[in-house]
């Protein structure tokens, strides 16, 4: 206790409060006194155009590209080697560069992770954009 009837002690407890006070006040003088670090973000945004696009293309069929659990890969449904990919990703955007294929990637859940990294260097060597993850719940 602080006020104590005995007098000829000294007294052991510490006033914390005046310390409280201090931290306080510096806590909050270093609150307004930071700057507010912001990180500006480019964004594209669509503009405004007075007329539509003309003949709007039909997007292509999307291509299916599933891996298994032991690592293969198909490409639509047929057996595909990795070394392939990237030769076929870049046939299909040489097609139409403007309007290309969603590529739409499922993977099994006991894929290798190794596998589906080869599968996106090789989309963004071939300059793939539409890129799309499908889960199936089997």
């Amino acid at each position: 206790m602080a006020f104590s009837s005995n007098t000829s002690g000294a007294m052991a407890d510490i006033n914390v409060t005046p310390l409280v006070d201090v931290m306080l006040v510096l806590l909050i003088i270093f609150m307004v006194t930071m700057p507010i670090q912001s990180v500006p973000v480019d964004v594209d945004l669509p503009q405004k155009t007075e007329k539509p696009p003309e003949n709007p293309k039909e997007p292509p069929e999307p291509i299916r590209l599933r891996i298994d659990a032991s690592g293969q890969v198909y490409w639509n449904d047929s057996p595909t080697a990795i070394n392939m990919l990237e030769k076929m990703m870049r046939d299909e955007v040489a097609r139409d560069p403007t309007n290309q294929p969603e590529l739409q990637i499922d993977t099994n859940d006991d894929a290798q992770y190794g596998v589906l990294a080869k599968v996106l260097a090789a989309a963004k060597n071939a300059d793939m954009q539409k890129i799309g993850f499908v889960q199936n719940n089997n």
